[in-house]
Protein backbone atom coordinates (compact mmCIF):
# COMPACT_ATOMS: atom_id res chain seq x y z
CA UNK A 1 0.00 0.00 0.00
CA UNK A 2 2.47 2.44 0.93
CA UNK A 3 4.37 1.52 -2.38
CA UNK A 4 1.42 2.36 -4.29
CA UNK A 5 0.84 5.60 -2.17
CA UNK A 6 4.29 6.34 -2.86
CA UNK A 7 4.13 5.68 -6.74
CA UNK A 8 0.77 7.95 -7.11
CA UNK A 9 2.55 10.56 -5.00
CA UNK A 10 5.53 10.64 -7.10
CA UNK A 11 3.22 10.51 -10.44
CA UNK A 12 1.13 13.54 -8.92
CA UNK A 13 4.17 15.40 -8.43
CA UNK A 14 5.57 14.90 -12.09
CA UNK A 15 2.36 15.62 -13.46
CA UNK A 16 1.98 19.55 -11.40
CA UNK A 17 5.79 20.07 -12.10
CA UNK A 18 5.12 19.55 -15.67
CA UNK A 19 2.07 21.99 -15.59
CA UNK A 20 3.87 24.46 -13.67
CA UNK A 21 7.02 24.48 -16.25
CA UNK A 22 4.38 24.71 -18.83
CA UNK A 23 2.47 27.82 -17.44
CA UNK A 24 5.64 29.10 -16.38
CA UNK A 25 6.89 29.25 -19.94
CA UNK A 26 3.43 30.22 -21.40
CA UNK A 27 3.46 33.38 -18.54
CA UNK A 28 7.36 33.97 -20.10
CA UNK A 29 5.56 33.88 -23.58
CA UNK A 30 2.59 36.02 -22.75
CA UNK A 31 4.82 38.51 -20.57
CA UNK A 32 7.48 39.07 -23.69
CA UNK A 33 4.65 39.51 -26.05
CA UNK A 34 2.88 42.29 -24.32
CA UNK A 35 6.00 43.99 -23.71
CA UNK A 36 7.09 44.03 -27.53
CA UNK A 37 3.30 45.19 -28.40
CA UNK A 38 3.71 48.18 -25.59
CA UNK A 39 6.84 48.59 -26.83
CA UNK A 40 5.68 48.42 -30.80
CA UNK A 41 3.11 51.21 -30.27
CA UNK A 42 5.29 53.45 -27.90
CA UNK A 43 7.90 53.45 -30.54
CA UNK A 44 5.66 53.63 -33.66
CA UNK A 45 6.19 57.42 -34.43
CA UNK A 46 10.58 56.20 -35.11
CA UNK A 47 9.54 52.91 -36.82
CA UNK A 48 7.26 55.07 -39.52
CA UNK A 49 10.39 57.39 -39.95
CA UNK A 50 12.92 55.12 -40.20
CA UNK A 51 10.47 53.08 -42.22
CA UNK A 52 10.13 56.15 -44.50
CA UNK A 53 13.82 56.58 -44.82
CA UNK A 54 14.58 52.68 -45.52
CA UNK A 55 11.90 52.89 -48.50
CA UNK A 56 13.69 56.08 -49.86
CA UNK A 57 17.00 55.16 -49.85
CA UNK A 58 16.18 51.54 -51.57
CA UNK A 59 13.98 52.65 -54.52
CA UNK A 60 14.96 56.06 -54.73
CA UNK A 61 11.50 57.38 -54.62
CA UNK A 62 8.81 59.70 -51.97
CA UNK A 63 6.79 57.86 -49.56
CA UNK A 64 3.68 59.34 -49.69
CA UNK A 65 1.66 60.84 -47.11
CA UNK A 66 5.05 61.77 -44.79
CA UNK A 67 4.66 64.85 -44.92
CA UNK A 68 1.97 67.65 -45.04
CA UNK A 69 1.21 71.36 -45.94
CA UNK A 70 -0.70 73.30 -43.29
CA UNK A 71 -3.03 76.61 -44.88
CA UNK A 72 -3.07 79.26 -41.44
CA UNK A 73 -4.33 82.65 -41.93
CA UNK A 74 -3.71 85.54 -39.87
CA UNK A 75 -5.66 88.73 -39.17
CA UNK A 76 -2.01 90.54 -40.45
CA UNK A 77 1.30 90.09 -41.27
CA UNK A 78 2.88 90.86 -37.57
CA UNK A 79 0.37 87.71 -36.28
CA UNK A 80 1.50 85.47 -39.20
CA UNK A 81 5.01 86.16 -38.20
CA UNK A 82 4.58 85.82 -34.72
CA UNK A 83 2.81 82.49 -35.25
CA UNK A 84 5.21 81.21 -37.36
CA UNK A 85 8.62 81.78 -35.90
CA UNK A 86 6.90 80.71 -31.97
CA UNK A 87 6.05 76.74 -34.47
CA UNK A 88 9.50 77.19 -36.04
CA UNK A 89 11.25 77.11 -32.22
CA UNK A 90 9.43 74.41 -31.43
CA UNK A 91 10.71 72.71 -34.29
CA UNK A 92 7.21 71.79 -35.34
CA UNK A 93 7.78 72.43 -39.31
CA UNK A 94 10.98 72.90 -41.49
CA UNK A 95 9.32 75.66 -43.57
CA UNK A 96 6.83 78.66 -43.84
CA UNK A 97 6.23 81.04 -46.11
CA UNK A 98 3.83 84.09 -45.20
CA UNK A 99 2.07 85.05 -48.37
CA UNK A 100 1.14 89.09 -48.90
CA UNK A 101 -2.73 89.76 -48.07
CA UNK A 102 -5.47 88.17 -49.56
CA UNK A 103 -8.89 89.01 -49.96
CA UNK A 104 -11.06 87.11 -47.91
CA UNK A 105 -14.95 86.55 -47.97
CA UNK A 106 -16.62 83.85 -45.66
CA UNK A 107 -19.84 83.65 -43.42
CA UNK A 108 -19.62 85.02 -40.11
CA UNK A 109 -23.12 84.94 -37.60
CA UNK A 110 -25.19 84.13 -40.86
CA UNK A 111 -23.84 87.10 -42.92
CA UNK A 112 -21.46 87.11 -45.55
CA UNK A 113 -17.49 89.06 -44.23
CA UNK A 114 -15.41 90.96 -46.49
CA UNK A 115 -11.82 91.23 -44.93
CA UNK A 116 -8.55 91.01 -46.02
CA UNK A 117 -5.42 88.81 -44.51
CA UNK A 118 -2.37 86.85 -44.32
CA UNK A 119 -1.81 83.47 -45.49
CA UNK A 120 0.85 80.69 -44.28
CA UNK A 121 2.08 77.52 -45.50
CA UNK A 122 3.45 75.43 -43.24
CA UNK A 123 5.67 72.35 -44.12
CA UNK A 124 5.85 69.85 -41.71
CA UNK A 125 5.93 66.28 -40.87
CA UNK A 126 2.36 64.51 -40.81
CA UNK A 127 3.16 63.30 -37.48
CA UNK A 128 3.26 66.68 -36.50
CA UNK A 129 0.15 68.33 -37.67
CA UNK A 130 -1.80 67.71 -34.57
CA UNK A 131 0.98 69.52 -32.26
CA UNK A 132 1.05 72.45 -35.08
CA UNK A 133 -2.68 72.85 -34.99
CA UNK A 134 -3.05 72.44 -30.98
CA UNK A 135 -0.57 75.24 -30.51
CA UNK A 136 -2.05 77.51 -33.20
CA UNK A 137 -5.13 77.29 -31.82
CA UNK A 138 -3.80 78.26 -28.14
CA UNK A 139 -1.56 81.59 -29.79
CA UNK A 140 -4.01 82.72 -32.72
CA UNK A 141 -5.94 86.05 -31.96
CA UNK A 142 -8.98 84.65 -34.14
CA UNK A 143 -11.70 82.22 -32.06
CA UNK A 144 -11.28 79.90 -35.03
CA UNK A 145 -8.68 80.23 -37.17
CA UNK A 146 -8.26 78.51 -40.35
CA UNK A 147 -6.36 75.49 -39.72
CA UNK A 148 -6.66 73.17 -42.98
CA UNK A 149 -4.19 70.22 -43.77
CA UNK A 150 -3.06 68.67 -47.39
CA UNK A 151 -0.64 65.47 -47.60
CA UNK A 152 1.91 65.87 -49.67
CA UNK A 153 1.67 63.27 -52.54
CA UNK A 154 4.89 63.40 -54.21
CA UNK A 155 8.17 66.24 -54.43
CA UNK A 156 11.87 66.88 -54.30
CA UNK A 157 13.19 63.67 -53.19
CA UNK A 158 15.90 65.65 -51.78
CA UNK A 159 13.61 68.04 -50.25
CA UNK A 160 11.66 65.78 -48.35
CA UNK A 161 14.89 64.45 -46.80
CA UNK A 162 15.93 68.07 -45.95
CA UNK A 163 12.40 68.07 -44.23
CA UNK A 164 13.36 65.24 -41.90
CA UNK A 165 16.37 66.32 -41.06
CA UNK A 166 14.55 69.62 -40.23
CA UNK A 167 11.96 68.04 -37.72
CA UNK A 168 13.04 65.87 -35.65
CA UNK A 169 11.13 63.02 -34.89
CA UNK A 170 8.69 62.49 -32.40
Amino acid sequence: MTFVATSRMEWLFQRCHKEAVFFSGFRSVLLMSCLLLVLSVAMYPGLWSIGVQLHSAFTGSYAPGHHSLLLINSPNELAAKDIGRAIMERRLAASINILARTSTMYYWKGEIQDASEVLMLVKTKTSRIQQVMDFVRSVHPYANPEVLSFLVEDGSLAYMKWMDEAIPDD
